[in-house]
């Protein structure tokens, strides 16, 4: 696992340029995976926006389209609460190279009670952790064909001082929302940190890095019609919050730089560069759970289990 050190000054307003490359951002429809796709769509790159709701995924192609002239942008449907239908989306690429997914996509719910996906998996687990893992599975053989190419996984700041029972990854015993929701960045995290072990023990050139947006508030997110509309009350309502908390706009750096910037390493964890929580995308040292490679292997055996599915077998 890569440790710290100082990389080359990043602009998060002047990107390189990505001609040629193409990027699938889950759940780049709304909120900071919108503001993934529409900074990658500014590089020149083909951008593919990989979500559940059509209508707003065409939304959100409008909002690119309209902000970034000429973009490259498409999008397939995707549900990663349906295992099942996941080989079909990533067939529905239509790709013979993939430069990086970023795993963005997820689901918080704020109130009780428990919910489960048709596959009797509880729902944010399901969507956050389990589909992504799928998903990847499917577009391994994809990813490692393109040489350089990353998966970023989004996770939470909230998740580092959180623990991970594998006995009840469903939360079976125990569910309460937020907490719930966190167990299950931890998880994506976790995955992310061991696919990277995998993919060097494999001699991939592929990388897996992992980042996290800090805190993000609507109220600070600038507007984006039809995607986001934020009213002038909002705005000022949220200037007292951003002495400590971001819009989503700036949420979307760290992922960025990990998807763009040369000097990003495999197996990384990059996040705002103020406590943790807001501004300039920088790289944090990797400690506590999230640190745990024993952790992160039984998780790795524990959700092929569930899913029936396993990335690291499309690299031997």
């Amino acid at each position: 696992m890569s440790s710290l050190h100082s990389p080359a000054p990043w602009d998060v307003r002047r990107l390189p340029r990505a001609e040629g490359k193409t990027f699938l951002v889950t759940g780049g429809n709304a909120g900071i995976g919108y503001f993934v796709a529409e900074q990658l769509a500014g590089t020149g790159a083909t951008v593919i926006l990989a979500c559940r709701d059509t209508a707003k995924a065409e939304a959100a192609q409008v909002s690119i389209r309209a902000r970034v002239p000429g973009a490259h942008v498409r999008h397939i449907r995707l549900d990663l609460a349906d295992p099942s239908s996941l080989k079909a989306s990533a067939d529905a690429l239509r790709l013979d190279r993939l430069d990086a997914v970023v795993c963005n996509a997820g689901v918080l719910l704020d109130q009780p009670p428990r919910r489960e996906t048709k596959d009797g998996h509880e729902l944010m687990f399901a969507t956050n952790h389990l589909g992504h893992f799928a998903l990847i599975s499917w577009l391994t053989p994809l990813l490692t064909a393109t040489p350089a190419s990353r998966v970023v996984t989004t996770g939470s700041f909230t998740a580092k001082s959180e623990t991970l029972d594998l006995d009840d990854l469903q939360s079976t015993r125990d569910y309460r929302p937020k907490l719930t929701y966190v167990r299950s960045k931890l998880a994506q995290m976790l995955f992310g940190f061991e696919l990277d072990r995998r993919l060097r023990a494999a001699g991939s050139t592929t990388l897996s890095v992992i980042t996290h947006p800090g805190g993000a508030l609507d109220s600070l997110t600038p507007s984006r019609p039809p995607v986001h509309l934020r009213t002038t009350g909002e705005r000022l309502r949220g200037l007292p919050a951003g002495l400590l908390l971001q819009g989503k706009e700036a949420a979307a750096w760290p992922a960025v730089r990990a998807v763009l910037d040369p000097s990003v390493r495999g197996g990384q964890l990059w996040g705002p560069r103020i406590f943790g929580i807001r501004g300039l995308p920088t790289l944090e040292p990797i400690q506590g759970h999230l640190a745990d490679t024993a952790l992160a292997a039984r998780l790795w055996t524990s959700t092929a289990s569930l899913t029936g599915l396993d990335p690291s077998s499309n690299l031997r």
